[in-house]
């Protein structure tokens, strides 16, 4: 590979013509982190800053592939519809722009492909849509930004789709975030893990940026994360940490008998199913200890959430569902009775900060008083970033959930014994 210096010595003695060809030769002008690694793998996962490459580097893997025909059914897959088109296919470094002019894909927008002169096609999927991902199978696939992700089952059914071919394989570029289930993608057998910083692009970037960023973010946390692409799985200030989530983990069925369980629902501020997420946990407790069974939260419709609530009390023969009322108020009531009249409920109103109802539950992991059957990673993604300051995670209505099941599991047995209560 060579230096700068001897880059431009070499370009000064060739021809227009030659110059034309090389502009497209990413070899040529890649950096030694933005070429494939060497060895057998399934995942190349790049967590680096902003500004480093990550998108051209993506792009010019897939295109390779495709252009030459090595690969013929590729997945392109993106956070959200408009990210995939905006960045991934039409952006400054997305596969349209760096295409030679003799190999330029064809672009078909509403049926969400791309296609190659070698007969290669890139099917063009949003991970806002797992169940999108599925019926399909590929021999290559490109996922951007996938600590952005809402939900990791984008990328498990990413990987079982991921089945043409010999070898077939992905390039994952993104920027890290503290996500538990991007940690096991790194550390998976099969992952080749590339590490880098915003100042290694430093020649392509806009000057002033790099000096703009340290100072407004040097030695900061965000700056770690967002320009020295460090995967940083604690929040500062966070009421969780996830190594004590993980010593306390119970496998699947390892629970003792259960004296009693509940239904915790912190229904969606807004009735719309596209609004933030509505809060369904199932949590039981033995003597003085709880268990979180199943965390069943999504973005739902109210007869939908309901049903799925009541659903979760038939199958694990819960004692009550407990809904908050606060967003709700009586329609939460009349929707849950719409499914099932006879479902006991209890129905509580919060009068207090966020913060303030959820330091007493994580007083009760500190004490070893509380377990997570199996892996709940959205929930623990959800607990491990909360810290109750203004302007961070400013619903999290999974973590509401959980603290209305361990308050009714736990702390509130002197509360008088009636249909609603305060905390």
């Amino acid at each position: 590979m060579m230096n700068p210096i001897e880059r431009t010595r070499f370009l000064s003695g060739i021809s227009d013509a030659e110059a034309a060809l090389l502009l497209y030769d990413w070899p040529f002008w890649a950096r030694e982190k933005q070429l494939p690694p060497d060895g057998t793998w399934r995942v190349w996962l790049i967590l680096a800053g902003r500004g480093f490459g990550k998108t051209r580097t993506g792009a010019e893997w897939i295109r390779t592939a495709l252009e030459s025909g090595r690969c013929q059914r590729a997945a392109i897959i993106g956070a959200t519809a408009g990210d995939v088109r905006d960045v991934m296919v039409e952006g400054e470094s997305g596969l349209l722009a760096i295409a030679p002019p003799w190999e330029q894909p064809r672009y078909e927008p509403s049926k969400r492909r791309l296609t190659w002169k070698s007969g290669s096609v890139a099917t063009l999927l949003s991970a806002d849509d797992p169940d999108q991902v599925r019926g399909h199978q590929f021999d290559i696939a490109w996922a951007d930004e996938i600590a952005a992700w809402p939900q990791p089952e984008a990328w498990h059914n990413l990987m079982m789709a991921l089945r043409l071919g010999t070898r077939p394989q992905c390039i994952a570029t993104t920027t890290p975030r503290p996500k538990d289930w991007l940690k096991r993608i790194a550390e998976a057998d099969g992952s080749v893990v590339t590490r880098g910083r915003s100042t290694e692009n430093r020649l392509n970037l806009a000057p002033g940026f790099l000096a703009a960023m340290e100072s407004a973010y040097g030695g900061t946390r965000l700056g770690r994360q967002e320009l020295d692409g460090e995967f940083l799985t604690d929040v500062p200030g966070a009421l969780w940490r996830r190594e004590r989530l993980e010593a306390a983990r119970v496998a699947p069925g390892g629970q003792p008998a259960l004296d009693r369980i509940v239904v915790a629902i912190d229904p969606a501020a807004s009735h719309h199913a596209a609004s933030n997420e509505t809060g369904i946990l199932v949590a039981g407790r033995a003597a003085e200890t709880a268990f979180v069974l199943e965390d069943l939260s999504g973005r739902l419709a109210p007869n939908d959430w309901a049903a799925r609530a009541i659903d979760a009390y038939h199958r694990h023969a819960a004692d009550r569902i407990v809904a908050e009322i606060n967003q709700g108020g009586d329609m939460v009531e009349q929707v849950l009775r719409s499914v099932d009249p006879s479902v006991p409920l209890r129905l509580v109103r919060a009068s207090r900060g966020k913060q303030t109802r959820a330091e007493p539950v994580a007083a009760l992991y500190e004490q070893g008083r509380v377990h997570h059957i199996g892996r709940l990673d959205l929930l623990e993604d959800q607990m491990c970033s909360f810290t109750g300051a203004s302007g961070g995670n400013s619903s999290p209505d999974r973590v509401d959930a959980l603290v209305w099941a361990l308050t009714e599991l736990l702390l509130s047995r002197n509360r008088t014994q009636t249909g609603h209560f305060l905390i």
